[in-house]
């Protein structure tokens, strides 16, 4: 693939991250400001934060600001009820808390002003969106949306007191930097659809166990009688193409050896009951007439738009709602959070599409057999503890206004660690040393790391040169490593100038194109 040696690659853009690490320590541990200040003029004088901020020595003005500058907006998230008061005892000023920047706005949880003050277990905090507070010495995290990260843009030099926190909730292919070692670590709180992060959300799309059962799968015999009326034994429904995971590939060729109905833009060869059902803005919801089209088959094909460990969207969740059987492809692990060992099929197991035609033409064919992938409807059928205790455990809700959101809830748990950091570093301090400074925590390759592209069916050998998801995601997903090492290494060199990081990813494709 002339892809320059990605293990080499990898390897010695994690040393880059390393480095950062240790640089960020050694500058909080002897509390030295960063060695290179950002340019004058960011923070100007008149806004709501008080004067100039050149760098974190002058944001201390800040602090002179008009009373009552900092006060709470008066309309708090009703999403997150929770987060306020329980455990919570600080009677610190707001000029005295922790500042949470909320890099990514348009996440900002809160309404109706930019600002606000949240109080969460350990402590309390001020989030807000405005980019003035950056410089202040009381910014102490930055939270970024994943989908929205660029490398290019990220907000530099980067300040050796400031951890940068991601959430990313969405598809892998979204932004791939994420998935490799050198993006991935430039973070310090991570909250991911994979199980391994600080703040997990893999079960993002699953409202509560409930919910797998409290829809009753239509009769076998209403099925069947669906498919006198026309009905394909399976369903595809995509508009979404040319995806990483190039499903609509496999899908082809499923479609040689077992008749499936393709609703959508993909593959194409039924039409919606009516237009309104063909709107993607009706397919992501929970709308009755859509759902009541999915109940009627007997195999939903479930593939996501990316292979990652524990990426798992409403396309597995919704038709197991309905009594629908999955036909998925996504999560490698998805099997650990199944509600039994016998509840989806997964196309990994089969040899080809061919042999996975047979196999549902063999449950179309025998009611008992395919009985048995619905058990998990019935009283007791939800047998995996692990699901179970997941779903106990889980500090957040779906839909549900008697639980916190995890956006509030991935704050606070920001919010948290910050003010343990804080405490920390002033034991380290008043004790002159004695009591280590607090490591810094780095996010690990895997919080979000996913493999490359691969075909949905053959060899990539086999696909010619030209193939639209050949050229364009095997590209996307190894030019976003070249731009982590990129962003890595002017952290590492305390940059202060996002327009040097095209200088630094030529640098990178010189050093690769020297190597081959």
């Amino acid at each position: 693939m002339a892809l320059g040696g990605p293990g080499g690659r990898a390897l010695l853009a994690c040393c880059c991250c390393c480095c950062f690490a240790l640089l960020a320590s050694s500058l909080t541990e002897r509390g030295e400001r960063p060695l290179v200040p950002e340019a004058k003029g960011q923070c100007e004088a008149g806004g709501p934060f008080g004067g100039r901020c050149g760098g974190p020595e002058e944001a201390a003005a800040v602090d002179g600001a008009a009373p009552g500058l900092w006060v709470a907006a008066a309309a708090a998230s009703s999403s997150a009820p929770s987060f306020r008061g329980p455990g919570n005892d600080d009677s610190r000023s707001n000029r005295e808390l922790p500042i949470l920047l909320w890099w990514s706005g348009s996440l900002f949880p809160h309404f109706p002003g930019p600002t606000e003050r949240i109080e969460c277990p350990r402590g309390s905090c001020l989030a807000t969106t405005d980019r003035r507070v950056r410089l202040h010495r009381r910014t102490r995290a930055l939270l970024f949306y994943g989908t929205d990260f660029r490398a290019y843009e990220a907000p530099l030099p980067r300040l050796a007191h400031q951890t940068w926190a991601l959430f990313h909730e969405e598809s892998p292919m979204n932004n791939y930097l994420l998935s490799h070692r050198p993006g991935i670590g430039l973070f310090n709180h991570t909250a991911t659809f994979r199980r391994e992060s600080d703040y997990p959300l893999s079960l993002q799309w699953l409202p509560d166990l409930a919910y797998l059962r409290r829809r009753p799968a239509l009769s076998l015999a209403q099925k069947e009688g669906e498919r006198r009326r026309g009905l394909a034994p399976v369903l595809y429904m995509q508009s979404h193409c040319d995806v990483p995971s190039d499903r609509d590939r496999y899908v082809w060729e499923l479609m040689k050896y077992i008749q499936v109905d393709s609703y959508g833009g993909c593959l194409n060869n039924r039409e919606f009951p009516n237009m309104r059902l063909s709107d993607t803005s009706t397919a992501t919801t929970e709308d009755s007439e859509f759902m009541t089209l999915i109940s009627k088959y007997k195999f939903h094909l479930a593939m996501e738009n990316a292979i990652c460990p524990d990426y798992m969207t409403e396309k597995l969740w919704r038709p197991m709602h309905v009594g629908a059987v999955p036909v998925y492809r996504g999560s490698p692990s998805v099997q650990d959070w199944m509600p039994n060992d016998h509840s989806i099929i997964l196309i990994d197991d089969f040899e080809s599409p061919k042999e996975l035609a047979e196999y549902l033409d063999f449950l179309d064919r025998n009611p008992d057999e395919y009985m048995k992938y619905l058990e998990y409807k019935g009283r007791g059928g939800i047998t995996n503890q692990f699901l179970l205790e997941n779903m106990e455990k889980r500090e957040w809700g779906v839909n549900d206004m008697t639980m916190p959101n995890y956006l509030n809830g991935f704050e606070c748990f920001v919010c948290d660690r910050e003010n343990a950091r804080l405490t920390a570093e002033r034991e380290h301090k008043r004790t002159r040393g004695k009591v280590p400074a607090p490591e810094p925590h780095i996010a690990q390759f895997t919080h979000m790391g996913c493999p490359p592209p691969a075909p949905g069916y053959g060899n990539i050998e086999d696909i010619p040169a030209g193939d639209r998801w050949k050229e364009m995601w095997l590209q996307d997903y190894w030019q976003s490593l070249d731009q982590g090492e990129a962003l890595s290494a002017m952290i590492h060199h305390n940059e202060s100038h996002q327009g040097r990081f095209w200088d630094y990813m030529h640098k990178i494709f010189m050093k690769r194109t020297q190597k081959n």
